[in-house]
């Protein structure tokens, strides 16, 4: 049986690529580190290093090995809680794939407080792409996801987390501020900025607008960028128009520098779900938090979203 003192030790050498640093992070001594390498090397009958030429290189079973490494790591920590859990009550990592701006909002404060409930569970929020979610739950990279689009994977066990309302936004300044709404039509060849094609936001609207004969040919858009903060921000300082995450846009609302119209015939919300594997082993922290989501005491953080 492989130990894990020297997959750890394996870990931090493939990632400094140097014996002596990777000595130095785990508190060994550079012979040490040598040792556990060359030991590992032995049993697994491989080569994992190419020590030749000035630096260290992976060899590729070192690169294959890598994530594997990681993966067994990350289960004996797991295991280590679930033990711990048994004699202390409920204690381990949980690690939440975020992909929304919305969900970075919310998750964060339902975080602190289901931390505050288990002490003994260090929450991890981990920022990540849509399409590298499923990834991420399927390998165990996470344990938990937030997404803002409702997935088919048969691998996938989903719940409603909140939903999103997305409102537009103009700076003070401009024409439709002083209007209480615009037409859809109104919208074609205005300046536009918009978030990147994966956002569920852009597909929320590009839907709703093609309720109304409104295709993406039709929209000018001025700017694409993939941060919600920064559109607002764009938008206050007079480039253009935008839609958003009412979340996003709370400060700039208050301070008065951006306005939000609404548009006639929009249904802009869309819904939040939280995702994690259906077949995945039995994780104590997991289950607790897939609970707390809808405890009635975070009503209102469900709900902060639920209107721009």
């Amino acid at each position: 049986m492989i130990e894990l003192s020297r997959l750890k030790t394996f870990l931090a050498a493939a990632e400094k690529l140097n014996f002596s640093d990777a000595a130095r992070h785990m508190h060994l001594t550079q012979p040490t580190v040598s040792h556990h390498i060359k030991a590992l090397e032995k049993e697994l009958d491989i080569q994992l290093f190419d020590r030749s030429g000035a630096g260290l290189r992976l060899t590729e079973a070192g690169r294959l090995l890598l994530p594997w490494a990681r993966k067994v790591l990350r289960d004996s920590i797991e295991l280590k809680g679930m033990m711990n859990a048994l004699q202390e009550g409920i204690a381990g990592d949980l690690r939440i794939a975020c992909s929304t701006t919305a969900g970075k909002y919310v998750l964060p404060q339902l975080a602190a407080r289901f931390s505050q409930r288990y002490p003994g569970i260090q929450v991890k929020i981990l920022r990540c792409t849509p399409e590298h979610i499923v990834p991420r739950l399927l390998d165990g990279e996470a344990n938990l996801g937030v997404v803002s689009y409702e997935m088919s994977s048969e691998e996938m066990e989903l719940q409603e987390f909140f939903e999103d309302a997305i409102t537009m936004v103009v700076a003070s300044d401009h024409p439709w501020a002083l209007r209480s709404s615009i037409q859809p039509s109104e919208l074609i060849g205005v300046p536009m900025i918009m978030r990147e094609e994966t956002s569920g936001t852009r597909r929320v609207m590009l839907s709703e607008l093609a309720k109304h004969d409104i295709s993406l040919e039709d929209i000018y858009i001025f700017m694409q960028l993939g941060n919600a903060e920064a559109i607002v921000r764009t938008v206050a300082a007079g480039y253009g128009v935008s839609f958003v995450s009412s979340l996003a846009t709370e400060c700039l609302l208050e301070s008065g520098k951006v306005v939000s119209v609404h548009v006639e015939g929009l249904e802009l919300s869309r819904k939040i779900f939280m995702a994690r594997k259906r077949l995945a082993p039995p994780h104590r922290p997991q289950e607790a938090f897939w609970g707390f989501v809808h405890d009635p005491a975070n009503d209102d953080l469900i709900h902060l979203a639920d209107s721009p």
